[in-house]
Formats: C-alpha cells, sequence, structure tokens
C-alpha cells in the first residue's frame, strides 16, 4: 500500500486561514489564456498553502520552514475548511468554466470536488478516530526526519533540532486534543493501543535517555551531521542532545500519559456502527474511500462473489502441484514450510531485500511493452528502520520520492520478524508497490508539469490502490509468475483484497466482531496469524478504506476490457495506460468519463 496520510496530516496540507488575494478579471483573449491563468491561479493556491505547512515542503524536497512543524491541534481543521471555501468561491468568481479547455474543466471540476470531500469529513470530525492502528498525526514526524529531512548544510541541521525541540509543542497538541475526545466518549478500540504505546515509548529509549543503543533519531542525527565542520557538529550534537532529554522527553511523556488515559477508558472493540449516526458516517466512508455510491451491502456482495471466483482458481494451483488435501491444508502448508520462508537472520534479510531489487529490475528490462512513458525517478527497495516496526505493519508500502528526484521513491519491507514474509507473496508485493505498481502512478503523477499542484499531490484511495492491485495482474500479463507458487501468491494476494470487501463491511455494517473477522480471513487467506491480527484491527480503525483495493482494481481491468473492444485491433495496452495514468489520481467516475472521451475521439 501506499503510506496512509493521517486524518489530520490529510487536512494540514491545506491549512491556513489566509485570505487569497484578489485575483485578475482580466477577460481572456482566447481559452488557452484562460487555462494559463487557471494554471497561475492553482499554483498561487499551492504555494499560499505550502508556506503555512513546513511539514508538506519538506515532503516536497524544499527547505523553507524548515525548522518548523505543523498546527496539530484541533484548530487546524477549521482553518483548512475556510480557506478552501474561499479558494474555491474565488475561482467560481474568477474564471468562466465555458472558456476552459477539457484538462481544465476537470482541474475545475476537481478543485470543487476536493472542497465538498474535506467539507464532509469535517463533519465527521468526533466519530473519526484520533488515534488509529498506525498512531496519530503525531507519529509521522519521527519517519518524516528519517526520511525527507536531508542534511546538506549547517543550517539544515539545526532546523533537524529545531524540529525536535517543537515537538512537544505538537505533542501537547495532540494530548490536549486526545484528553478531550477521552472525557466526552469518542474512544478508539481498546486494540489500537497495543500498537501505539509501545511505539511511542520506544522514542524515548537507548541513548541519549538511558545507556542502550541509540536511539533512532539520535542516532539519524549523528549519521547526518558526520560530514559537518569539527566545531559545528560539536555544537548541533550538544543541542540534539539537550533536545532530546528536553522538550522531545518532556513532550513524549505527556502524549504517552494521553494515549494511557484513553487507553483505560477504551474498553471494546466494534465496528462505526457503535457510534453516534454510525451507519451515517459509515455510508460517507465508504463514498470516500470507493468514490462511488455503492453500499456496504453490494460491497459486501462482490467480495463474496470474488472469494468464490478467486478461490476456484486457487484450488486449480493446488491440485496443479500435487498437494492432496484441501485449500486451507495447502494454506497451512506454504505457511509452516520453511522453503517458503527467508532465515530469520541478517542473510535472511537481506536476500529477501535482493530478492524484491531483482524483481523491479527484471520488470523495469520489459515495462516499454506495457508503457509508453517510464518513470525518470530513481526507486529504492529498503527495510522499514526499528523504530517503527511495529506501527509500520508487516506488509510493504510505498513512499512517494520528490519531483526532482533528490529523494527517491521507497518500496519498504518490514523485516523485524521474517515469519511474515513469504517467499511466494514477494513478487506480488514488490510489483504491487513499486514496478509497475505504484512507483509507475506516483512517480509519474508528482512529476507532471502540466498538471495543477493540488492535483500532483493528492490521492483516492480507490484509484492509487486499484492500480497497485491491477498492476499486480500486469505483470503476470508480462511474463512473471512463471513458478505455480509465485502465481498461487498473486492470488492469495487478490483473495486478500477481495476478502477486505466482506470483512470492512462485516465489521462497519453488518456487527461482526474482530474474532469472527479473524477466523475469516485465516481460512480465506495465506496470511499469517500475525498479519491478520493486524490487518483486522486496521479495518476496525480505518473504516471503509481497506474497500478501495478491490474496486478500484476492478475498475480499471473495466475500463481496458471497453478500449480494447471499442478499438479492436488498433488497441495498444500502452495507449491505455497512457490515459488512466496521464491526469493523476482522480475519482472512478472522472476516471471513467476521461476513457469515454479517449474513445469518443478515435
Amino acid at each position: 500500500m501506499s503510506p496512509l496520510v493521517h486524518r489530520r496530516t490529510f487536512l494540514a496540507l491545506t491549512a491556513a486561514a489566509l485570505p487569497c488575494r484578489a485575483w485578475s478579471q482580466t477577460t481572456p483573449d482566447d481559452g488557452a489564456a484562460e487555462d494559463k491563468r487557471l494554471a497561475a491561479f492553482f499554483e498561487k493556491v499551492d504555494e499560499e498553502r505550502l508556506q503555512l505547512n513546513p511539514e508538506a515542503l519538506t515532503a516536497r524536497g524544499r527547505k523553507e520552514r524548515y525548522g518548523e512543524l505543523n498546527d496539530h491541534s484541533e484548530a487546524a481543521w477549521p482553518k483548512a475548511l475556510a480557506m478552501g471555501e474561499a479558494q474555491v468561491a474565488q475561482m467560481r468568481a474568477s474564471f468562466d468554466r465555458a472558456k476552459l479547455s477539457p484538462g481544465a474543466k476537470l482541474s475545475f471540476d476537481l478543485f470543487q470536488r476536493q472542497l465538498a470531500v474535506r467539507k464532509t469529513q469535517f463533519g465527521w470530525y468526533w466519530q473519526s478516530y484520533a488515534v488509529s492502528n498506525y498512531g496519530t498525526s503525531l507519529d509521522n514526524i519521527p519517519p518524516m526526519l528519517v526520511t525527507q529531512h536531508r542534511v546538506d548544510t549547517v543550517e539544515d541541521a539545526e532546523a533537524y533540532v529545531s524540529r525536535l525541540r517543537a515537538m512537544e509543542r505538537v505533542a501537547n497538541e495532540v494530548s490536549s486534543e486526545l484528553d478531550k475526545r477521552t472525557a466526552n466518549g469518542f474512544l478508539p478500540p481498546k486494540l489500537v493501543f497495543a500498537h501505539v504505546i509501545p511505539d511511542a515509548e520506544n522514542q524515548i529509549k537507548g541513548a541519549p535517555f538511558d545507556n542502550g543503543p541509540d536511539q533512532a533519531i539520535w542516532a539519524d542525527l549523528k549519521k547526518k551531521v558526520a560530514g559537518l565542520p569539527g566545531d559545528a557538529k560539536a555544537k548541533i550534537l550538544a543541542a540534539g542532545e539537550a533536545a532530546l532529554k528536553g522538550e522531545w522527553r518532556r513532550g513524549y511523556l505527556r502524549y504517552l500519559q494521553a494515549l494511557r488515559n484513553m487507553s483505560e477508558k477504551a474498553v471494546e472493540n466494534k465496528g462505526v456502527w457503535s457510534l453516534p449516526n454510525g451507519e451515517a458516517y459509515y455510508a460517507d466512508m465508504l463514498k470516500f474511500h470507493t468514490t462511488t455510491d455503492m453500499t456496504a451491502d453490494q460491497i459486501h456482495q462482490i467480495g463474496l462473489s470474488e472469494v468464490a471466483r478467486l478461490t476456484t482458481e486457487m484450488q486449480a494451483i493446488k491440485r496443479a502441484v500435487g498437494f492432496q488435501g484441501s485449500l486451507e491444508a495447502f494454506l497451512d502448508y506454504i505457511r509452516a514450510d520453511p522453503k517458503f520462508r527467508y532465515p530469520n537472520t541478517d542473510a535472511g534479510k537481506a536476500a529477501c531485500l535482493s530478492d524484491a531489487k531483482k524483481r523491479v529490475a527484471d520488470y523495469m528490462a520489459v515495462a516499454g511493452r506495457q508503457f509508453a512513458n517510464l518513470p525518470t525517478q530513481p526507486l529504492e527497495v529498503r527495510a522499514v528502520e526499528p523504530f517503527r516496526e511495529r506501527t509500520a505493519g508487516a506488509v510493504p508500502f510505498y513512499q512517494t520520492g520528490t519531483p526532482d528526484g533528490s529523494r527517491p521513491g521507497i518500496v519498504y519491507f518490514n523485516l523485524s520478524d521474517m515469519s511474515q514474509v513469504l517467499r511466494p507473496q514477494l513478487p506480488a508485493l514488490t510489483y504491487h508497490e513499486g514496478a509497475p505498481g505504484h512507483h509507475f502512478q506516483l512517480s509519474r503523477q508528482i512529476s507532471q508539469a502540466d498538471l495543477p499542484p493540488f492535483r500532483r499531490f493528492n490521492g483516492f484511495t480507490a484509484y492509487s490502490e486499484g492500480w497497485g492491485l491491477y498492476a499486480e495482474g500486469l505483470a503476470k500479463e508480462a511474463g512473471f509468475y512463471q513458478d505455480p507458487f509465485d502465481e498461487f501468491g498473486r492470488l492469495s494476494l487478490e483473495i486478500w483484497r477481495a476478502v477486505r470487501l466482506v470483512l470492512d463491511t462485516g465489521i462497519h455494517a453488518m456487527h461482526w466482531t474482530r474474532e469472527r473477522a479473524i477466523d475469516y480471513m485465516k481460512r480465506n487467506t495465506l496470511n499469517s496469524e500475525r498479519d491478520v491480527a493486524g490487518e483486522v484491527d486496521r479495518y476496525f480503525t480505518n473504516p471503509g478504506q481497506a474497500t478501495g483495493y478491490k474496486i478500484g482494481q476492478m475498475k480499471f481491468l473495466s475500463l481496458r476490457q471497453k478500449v480494447a473492444k471499442a478499438k479492436g485491433s488498433a488497441y495498444d495496452i500502452r495507449d491505455f495506460h497512457e490515459v488512466v495514468l496521464k491526469n493523476g489520481a482522480l475519482p472512478l467516475d472522472m476516471l471513467e468519463a476521461q476513457v469515454d472521451a479517449y474513445l469518443g475521439g478515435k
């Protein structure tokens, strides 16, 4: 999966209550001039937002406000919404949609639609969980420092230390809201705290806090300042140590207190049906993540149908390799046999990363057969850092690089427990996260200068994750999965996404218990026991998100079939991929409209 953006971070990227400056009302001479004016407006809007969001600036590879962190308080939400409403109103008043080109009209419409989405999300502020299985917005900051904050100069290092100091302010903001929710009964399922509290505790363990090995941020700072002049390096390290032992530690102690207080009150694991207006909230979350109007019942039935179809395909492979038992017994056999695992040693971890890198290289060698435009950004495969192994989950994930390539796209594997990494699943997971999956889609999107920034740096679950799942099958068409166990691994991952349709709706609309959900996933997927529990916990705390993968994949497949039928002998898969990728991530109905426009121009 691509990295999930915490709910507050999502809105913080657009937060700020500054009025937009007046925009020229000059009548354009032609449509091209109106398009240019609109493009300039979007650039200006983006820059105003960015200048008030230092973490977003860093994510883009820029160093303005480099020593600061975002506003993580409750007040950031209405500020973000107010700014969005002002910007959309300004756009409507300043531009005549009828004079725009089709591409500019798409941006005009999407800008309005994204405001409507934010308003809906804000309307469910209290129903949404402040603490998910991945933590809170505070938990995004240490990975940001390690993976995104570059240190090229003394000033960059000083900015790093400033951010360490700012963590006390952020922790107080996040903790104050947690305390408010605890007092008013807006509590997440009890299960989240077993993931989040240990990771928070790890942030104040090890050197310089005690005699243990270097804590991750301290190790990162030492590594990044290694090339600085001696006097400057010593000064930075002294300041960094003081910040960690001072503001950083006080912030985390405050945060841990808030988490523990909330944990004591959170005693149940229930779906969002148990929340006030839970049914309506879940319907909106399904709409948000699938960008469709499908009901929970419809999605549940699609999931059951897909599980049945994929089970038949998996049974065929089981028979082909000569296994005599049931499909459940075959799943147990693959989970248990050491030949399907990497050793839980340094050598085993290195072999896993090496195999993933080879899969990327092998696909890139043939990618031109399926794509007219290949990524220019580099792609790397890395291990998840120890400090976030618990909340990172067992499944690999992708982190987008920067448009200029100064930070590569990265596929992360969590290698803390190699029993969670199955050899037959590694190929499809690598194709999903790297090439031709998220890296092909996201690196293309953020580098596409003809798209306005709000489209280059935003996404939709069904589109992005649907593309990732679609890409797993695309690799098969490119000639991979020749080993039947690799093909079984691919099918096991696809059925896992079908199971998600059943479980997400089961939990949040049909009152399934955690135990029932775990049992269903164990019986129908290849996932390990630990991964099953972690996945189910994720569905509890992020309602609707897990449905986007299969719904999106099915839309890509149906659109491709539609194009192939219409084009006949003129059909070229590279043209189809260009059509669906060139506009960046879109809601599925807008994506279909773009495909229809392409076919209408044939």
